[in-house]
């Protein structure tokens, strides 16, 4: 029992000691904070469970206390009922003593009165006894005398085995409240071998109990860490969530107010088509459409009303300015299609169709460069810094792939 109760405190100081050495909260992203905040609730947990088993464990403990202190309780009691009952023998036997040492005197005394009187008649001999019947005055006196010797002799004869037989009845008397006594001294000492096990038993489960004290409070104190830590990383994910969420609507709001601008550069530009289309085109020939027709339909159309507005590295302007990922890009963003910002991952939106099948507003990509197709065998681009946003042949350069959006 105490061996395993040793080996349960040597693990839970184990357990504690690891739990001790938890890394203070160093994540930074909310991903890793969730980790980290599940493990240490998991931690937790794990802490608070062993807390309840060695409360429950330490209850055990008090309660076999309770046990022995009432054990010792009886223990002692019994002790002092055989000790009293020691004394109260002890007084017997003394008494026993008294009357057996009276009735050995009165048998000595009996018995040398008796060897006086045979030493007498002894010593007078018959003739004693002729003149005790010579002066005897008729045969009945003489019956009478002899009568009276025998009596004597026979009194004195009976007195002494009266007192002898009283004699060994005090001391088988003695000798039975001797017996007792000892028997009443073995129990004594018995009680006195168990009461001193008891005793160290007691002592142990103190210590034992004493000891939970300390694994518990250390235990608890883990617990408090674990707690005060998942505290601070529940806040700090608030934080962060707050942070995020705010970030988010700021990317919402500038969205927005980006896609009004377009949409009113775009309002902006249908109401100058005919001068971009006359006077900024640099010649070239702009198609004409009838204003219906499919969204990709729609998409070219409005593409081509930027024909003539200038090419700006790294731009997403339709009217100051955009490079062709840009240029195709912030058309699509004006009917609330997204796409990526690089011409290669553009390459990769949507599905891939062939040339043979290409349809104005699909995006044609031929290798760090996209346009987008119109039709009739063109596209419109943001070509170069000299030339702007303008009309080309699709197959000015080699197709690599035609990706259809909408």
């Amino acid at each position: 029992m105490k061996r395993r109760y040793t080996q349960r405190i040597c693990i839970a100081m184990i357990l504690i000691c690891f739990l001790s050495v938890a890394d203070p909260v160093s994540a930074t992203t909310i991903s890793d904070l969730q980790e980290n905040l599940k493990n240490d609730k998991s931690q937790l947990n794990n802490v608070n469970q062993q807390i309840s088993d060695y409360e429950d464990e330490q209850q055990d403990v008090k309660e076999q206390i309770n046990d022995l202190d009432t054990e010792m309780v009886a223990l002692l009691t019994d002790i002092n009922l055989i000790k009293e009952a020691i004394s109260d023998k002890e007084e017997d036997i003394a008494q026993a003593q008294i009357a057996y040492d009276d009735a050995l005197a009165v048998q000595q005394e009996q018995y040398e009165s008796m060897k006086v009187r045979i030493k007498f008649m002894y010593e007078r001999g018959e003739a004693s006894y002729l003149e005790m019947f010579f002066g005897a005055s008729s045969m009945s006196d003489m019956m009478n005398k002899a009568n009276y010797v025998e009596e004597l002799y026979e009194y004195d004869r009976n007195l002494l085995e009266e007192y002898k037989a009283t004699v060994q009845r005090v001391a088988e008397l003695q000798g039975e409240l001797e017996e007792e006594k000892s028997e009443l001294e073995t129990s004594k000492t018995e009680l006195e071998e168990e009461q001193a096990y008891v005793e160290d038993v007691l002592e142990q489960k103190k210590k034992e109990y004493e000891n939970y004290n300390a694994v518990l409070a250390k235990a608890k104190r883990e617990a408090a860490a674990y707690t005060a830590k998942i505290k601070q990383e529940t806040a700090q994910i608030k934080k962060l969530e707050e942070e995020e969420r705010k970030r988010k609507e700021e990317e919402e709001r500038r969205r927005r107010e980006e896609e009004e601008r377009m949409q009113a550069e775009a309002q902006s530009a249908s109401q100058t088509d005919g001068d971009n289309a006359s006077g900024s085109s640099g010649g070239q020939q702009v198609p004409s459409f009838s204003g219906g027709g499919s969204k990709g339909q729609q998409i070219a159309e409005f593409a081509c009303k930027y024909i003539g507005c200038p090419y700006v590295a790294g731009g997403t302007s339709l009217t100051n300015g955009a490079d062709c990922s840009g240029f195709v890009m912030a058309v699509y963003q004006a009917f609330g299609i997204s796409l990526p910002r690089t011409s290669y991952a553009q390459s990769t939106a949507g599905r891939e169709v062939s040339y043979s099948e290409a349809q104005p507003g699909d995006i044609i990509y031929y290798g760090g460069h996209v346009g987008i197709y119109i039709g009739n065998g063109q596209i419109v681009h943001a070509s170069t810094e000299r030339t702007g946003i303008k009309i080309n042949s699709a197959t000015y350069r080699s197709i690599i792939t035609v990706r259809r959006i909408v």
